[in-house]
């Protein structure tokens, strides 16, 4: 292995430039559907000698020197991102002859751009490296604070964030609801590094230690916890059905399809309880599942009313639209409708994350004078909502309803989450065919639910649909590509050991610690030396 290491840290030109792109390409392995978590012990090891060994021309400035960590980082990141989020340009094809043009930009463009996150990692640490222990700690350090930038500029998309990939089951999921998702991703790269300073002998005994130890830490308090809740959860009464219809997207946007998808969800409603069980309180329908205004359409709010029993409760997604009087333009909303069983609405909430040039363009006066549109919104795109809200039911249940990929920015949310008792993600990934796009969504929602203590609620026109308790285990489910129901117990909600804010201090406390570490070190070096 150190002969392995030495040819990393000696390679140059395109040999370097190869060995970059593959590391990051099979780190994306441990990303759903894989979940090969263990692929980081070998690829982000790779990445560090690759960092070691990334030196510029001394005698240019400080910063110009370290150009070829930022370029090593890049190309890893172009890997992971191309092999991980090639599936975004699936859904350029629904309309294939309006927007296949920019499939390069899915497929290339948006990997290159986040990308720049992973450059911009390497080079800060390559500026407090050192050659001892203390480089993996600038390494750690400065991963964690690109995926906390990844999350927040430009409304951010921390979608595989390299932390997932130490948590791809209930037992390891656990350390998020303790540290939060932004540390997570920090001592993820300190433990999955360890093997670069091991096998190179510089620090090695001190890094495997620190490693094992996480680990360690790691899966034990993920078993506590399972049995520890397990012990002392309360039982749940209030019951739920989710509606998962299948509906295939090129029906979905075709307005002479709209009666039998409508059919089709009011159908699956109305399917007698499996067992003879009695009926659930609530029946949950997919984003933008009913396929009307309904304020326009009076008459769909009559066939709910007659596919409900009495004293159901229906959450549904569907548009809404605003309009302030005649001559002003009309706003449309992804929203979130809860009809009760006399067709009555009784709340609705809208969208707050939109999917940018997914539901809106960003910079749209541009955009719009080159004759472009937002893929799946209206003309002028959606609207967003100016903050979450919970729907409240008649019995006094406080839903958060997250739609589509708001569930993978639990702190944004977080505020109100703390009074609500379930979350309801309605979502539909149909848009992506049979791709790993749905199962990396669904998997990021069982982390949200590990990191809020809420139960999710999970309807998905195609797939998947799920209950998932508190823990972020799955209850029960219909798998991508099915058509049916899910008729189950809400899971009751649990109390988070820390605050989400106190999640953040945590997270910035451990970045300081660990980046001044190396820079001590560093500075020591510098006045021993001089």
């Amino acid at each position: 292995m150190q002969r392995f290491a030495a040819y990393v840290i000696l390679s140059s030109g395109l040999q370097r430039f190869l060995i970059a792109l593959v590391a990051g390409a099979l780190s994306s392995l441990s990303q759903p559907p894989f979940g090969i978590f263990a692929i980081n012990f070998l690829t982000l090891p790779v990445l560090l000698w690759l960092v070691d060994g990334a030196s510029g021309d001394p005698e240019r400035g400080i910063l110009a020197r370290r150009l070829p960590s930022f370029w090593v980082g890049w190309t890893f990141g172009l890997g992971y991102f191309v092999a991980g989020l090639w599936w975004t340009g699936t859904a350029l094809l629904v309309e294939a002859d309006e927007f296949a043009w920019a499939l390069p930009l899915a497929i290339l463009g948006l990997p290159a751009f986040l990308a720049l996150y992973y450059g911009l990692a390497t080079f800060l640490a390559r500026l407090i490296w050192t050659d001892g222990f203390t480089r993996i700690l600038a390494f750690a350090a400065a991963m964690g604070f690109a995926e906390w930038l990844r999350a927040t500029l430009l409304t951010g998309f921390p979608w595989n964030a390299i932390g997932y990939a130490m948590m791809p089951v209930p037992v390891m999921m656990q350390s998020l609801a303790l540290v939060g998702s932004y540390a997570m991703n920090t001592l993820a790269v300190l433990v999955f590094a360890a093997p670069a300073l091991i096998f190179t002998g510089r620090g090695g005994r001190a890094a495997g230690a620190i490693a094992i130890i996480l680990f360690a830490a790691h899966v034990g308090y993920g078993a506590y916890r399972l049995q520890a809740v397990d012990r002392t959860a309360a039982e749940s009464t209030r019951t739920v059905r989710l509606v998962q219809p299948f509906i295939d997207q090129a029906a979905k946007i075709d307005n002479g399809e709209r009666g039998r998808i409508f059919e089709e969800h009011l159908k699956l409603t109305t399917q007698k309880p499996r067992d003879g069980a009695k009926r659930p309180d609530y029946v949950v329908w997919p984003e933008t599942s009913i396929p009307f205004i309904l304020t326009q359409n009076p008459d769909a709010l009559v066939r709910i009313a007659d596919a409900l029993e009495d004293g159901q409760i229906l959450i549904a997604g569907a548009v809404r639209t605003e309009n302030d009087g005649a001559g002003t333009p009309t706003r449309y909303y992804n929203s979130s409708y809860m009809i009760d069983s006399q067709g009555q609405i009784m709340g609705a909430t809208d969208k707050v994350h939109l999917v940018p040039f997914g539901e809106y363009l960003p910079f749209e006066s541009f955009w719009s004078r080159l004759g472009l549109n937002a893929v799946a919104a209206f003309p002028g795109g959606y609207s967003a909502a100016p903050r979450y809200q919970n729907l409240t039911a008649p019995d006094g249940t406080k839903f958060l309803s997250l739609i589509c990929y708001e569930v993978i920015f639990p702190n944004e949310s977080a505020s109100v989450s703390r009074t609500a008792d379930a979350i309801v993600n309605l979502t539909n990934d149909g848009w992506f065919g049979r791709t790993p796009g749905p199962w990396q969504h669904f998997q990021q929602a069982r982390l949200h639910a590990v990191e809020s203590g809420l139960p999710i609620i999970r309807s998905s026109n195609s797939g998947i649909s799920a209950i998932i308790d508190g823990l972020g285990r799955v209850n029960d489910g219909l798998d991508f590509g099915n058509v049916g129901v899910i008729d189950g117990k809400i899971p009751p909600k649990i109390t988070r050991p820390l605050p989400a804010m106190n999640r953040d201090y945590n997270f910035w406390l451990l970045e300081l610690i660990l980046a001044l570490i190396p820079v001590l070190t560093r500075l020591s070096f510098i006045f021993t030396r001089n």
